[in-house]
C-alpha cells in the first residue's frame, strides 16, 4: 500500500475542521520517521508545516523617524548596522528585509530589524548627512522603537 493512499485530502481537511488533525513541524517529522518509520509516521501525522523565517527580496518597511533638533536630512541610514535606503525625504528610509549588516554576515539583516521593531525592542538608528542651512545636523546616533518612531 502506498503512503499516498493512507489518507485523502478530504479526510485530512475534515480532521482539520474538527480540530483533530495531528500537526507537526518539518523538524519533528524527521524525528518521528527516524523513530517509527515512514509508514507509521504517515498513519499518525496529518499535516507537516514547513514555514520558515524567509523574507523575500521585495519585502521591507518604510520608516519615518520624525525630525531631530537640530534637524537632519538623512542621506545614509543604518538600523542596527543594517543599511537602509535614504534620500527619499529628510527623515524617511526604506529597510529591505534581505539587506545584510555592514559586516556582510548572513546571520543578521533587515528582516531581523523589522522583527525587533514589531516586537517593541529598541533598534540603534545611525544616520549621516552633508548638512544644509535648513538641515544643519550632519550625524545622529540614537535608539528608536515602534513606540517613539513617527510612522512605519
Amino acid at each position: 500500500m502506498s503512503i499516498l493512499s493512507l489518507k485523502s485530502f478530504a479526510e485530512i481537511n475534515e480532521k482539520i475542521k474538527q480540530r483533530r488533525a495531528v500537526v507537526v513541524t518539518a523538524e519533528e517529522i524527521t524525528e518521528i520517521v527516524a523513530e517509527k518509520g515512514t509508514a507509521q509516521a504517515a498513519k499518525e501525522v496529518d499535516v507537516v508545516t514547513t514555514g520558515t523565517f524567509g523574507p523575500m527580496c521585495s519585502s521591507g518597511v518604510w520608516l519615518n523617524f520624525g525630525h531631530s533638533e537640530p534637524p537632519i536630512r538623512m542621506t545614509k541610514v543604518w538600523l542596527n548596522d543594517v543599511p537602509a535606503y535614504a534620500g527619499v525625504a529628510a527623515v524617511d528610509a526604506y529597510l529591505g528585509a534581505t539587506e545584510l549588516t555592514e559586516s556582510g554576515s548572513l546571520e543578521y539583516g533587515g528582516a531581523h530589524v523589522i522583527e525587533e521593531l514589531i516586537a517593541g525592542k529598541q533598534v540603534k538608528l545611525r544616520a549621516i548627512s552633508y548638512g544644509t542651512d535648513c538641515y544643519p545636523r550632519t550625524e545622529i546616533a540614537t535608539y528608536i522603537s515602534k513606540e517613539i518612531i513617527n510612522e512605519a
